[in-house]
């Protein structure tokens, strides 16, 4: 199994999307077999002591909770990422609307996969979340938090939305949100895994994106890596309304998840999955399927 950092981008606060607020995602990330150090960065303007060395840390996977607005990310640091994924190191990355979590464009091509705001576009008929004007685009409008939203994906179905809790054998529901960012297939080895659709304006945006054969600027092989549309999927009050969320929070909250907790417990599936997918075998070499007792 993997050594896993579980990192946001933001220094300790309690009352915003610190690690406190992601403590079942690294429940389940134990309970699946992994080693867990689930944390929050060095104060802004310092090399985080563990970002900043983590190509030369045993570490074999990076799931990068963006919740800064932009200053989340040192030279350093963006730098050693990319020597971490250049040894075949996997990463996932979740940030939300807008231009949270922007400091993920620092990171080469999985930078470019995540869509931030662009003041060239006029934006007033893109917006999906209306009941919150101050969100800019890119914005989706997938459902309350606390409800589900339906997954939509392609076929051949890709390895990481396969569960046996399903009859159809794939993940069909990811928690909701109000305002979801944006995610693209933009680079070469990039691949919509699964995408969504607004509740407010009907548009299909995409979920997940993997990179799966990226290379560097020089043709070195990078590591296995999924960008989210939000870290919302993840986070504590997604899954359990009764885990509460920072006082900033204003958005009516809806029930589904409470009511139906069997449809969580596959999209837990999606979780373990992805870990197993983003493991690697050695440095640049990734296991072709998924490791045993991934699929619950």
């Amino acid at each position: 199994m993997s050594r896993i950092l579980l990192q946001t981008t933001i220094e300790t606060r309690p009352d915003d999307w610190d690690i406190t607020r992601f403590s079942l995602l690294a429940a389940e990330l134990r309970a699946a077999g992994h080693q867990v150090m689930a944390r929050n960065r060095a104060p802004v303007g310092q090399d985080d002591p563990v970002l900043s060395h983590l190509d030369e840390l045993p570490i074999d996977q990076l799931w990068l909770l963006a919740v800064d607005v932009g200053d989340g990310l040192t030279d350093a640091e963006a730098e050693a990422i990319g020597r971490f994924r250049r040894n075949g190191g996997g990463v996932l990355t979740a940030r939300d609307h807008q231009d949270l979590g922007c400091c993920l464009s620092r990171l080469g091509s999985l930078g470019r996969v995540n869509v931030f705001a662009d003041n060239t576009v006029d934006q007033r008929h893109l917006c999906d979340d209306r009941d919150t004007p101050t969100i800019a685009w890119p914005n989706f409008h997938s459902g309350a938090n606390g409800d589900y939203q339906p997954v939509f994906a392609d076929e051949p179905m890709h390895q990481l939305l396969r569960t046996r809790r399903t009859a159809s054998g794939r993940i069909e529901w990811f928690p909701a949100h109000p305002h979801e960012g944006a995610v693209s297939a933009t680079v070469a080895g990039s691949t919509v895994l699964a995408r969504g659709r607004s509740t407010a304006s009907g548009r299909s945006f995409n979920l997940a994106v993997v990179l799966d054969g990226d290379l560097a600027p020089d043709g070195t092989p990078l590591g296995r890596a999924v960008a989210e549309s939000t870290f919302h999927h993840f986070a504590d009050y997604n899954w359990d309304l009764d885990c509460g969320a920072p006082s900033f929070v204003s958005e009516v909250p809806g029930t589904q998840i409470k009511e139906d907790p069997a449809r969580l417990a596959a999209f837990k599936d999606y979780v373990r999955n992805v870990a197993a997918w983003l493991h690697p075998t050695s440095r640049g070499r990734h296991p072709g399927e998924l490791a045993t007792g991934a699929l619950a």
